[in-house]
């Protein structure tokens, strides 16, 4: 655990400390339930499936914590769960529902329709929309960039691939969105 920051490992440590546990997972849901909430939410389109697997994220991180190595950040460890956890659960709602890869735009922009949950203008509707075309991988690093502005190397540790590939593909995915804003106009 040397490679953690300091506030990591002190979290950490009391994490795995029985007498101390319970209120250091509360302070770890208490710092990250909000931007994880967000990164499923974006990925799901549903507000009572982004809560379901932000709780889900938050039992597995509970259940293994002392599986945690300490070689990546705890918000890294924390974001590659909930972003397994929501494509884990996207690729049960495809077969649930016998959705395609190739359909799955058309599926979550009737999605982004139907959602009352979030309010928006115009514009960030059809931004949502134009997320939404990208394949399942490109719309995934678009919004850790865009929506979280995360760095590339915390990207490449969460998601598993190189610097060069995320930056690539964060590129591709702009170039989608410039074409989707044109074409609809």
């Amino acid at each position: 655990m040397d490679t953690l920051p300091r506030e990591d490992q002190s979290l950490v440590e009391r994490l795995r400390d029985p007498s101390q546990c319970r209120a250091a997972f509360n302070e770890v849901k208490k710092l990250y339930s909000q931007p994880l909430y967000w990164q499923i939410r974006r990925m799901v389109n549903d507000h009572e499936d982004a809560n379901d697997l932000l709780q889900n994220t938050f039992l597995k991180a509970w259940s293994s914590i002392d599986l945690f190595r300490g070689d990546a950040k705890l918000s890294t460890w924390l974001y590659k769960i909930a972003i397994n956890e929501s494509l884990t659960h996207l690729e049960r709602e495809r077969k649930r529902l016998n959705v395609s890869l190739d359909d799955e735009a058309s599926h979550l922009i009737h999605a982004i329709e139907a959602d009352t949950n979030i309010d928006g203008d115009e514009l960030c509707l059809k931004l949502r929309k134009a997320i939404a075309q990208l394949p399942e991988k490109q719309r995934l690093v678009f919004n850790m960039k865009y929506y979280d502005d995360m760095k590339y190397e915390q990207m490449s540790e969460i998601l598993g691939t190189s610097v060069g590939a995320l930056k690539a593909s964060y590129h591709i995915a702009v170039k989608k969105i410039e074409q989707y804003f044109l074409d609809n106009d």
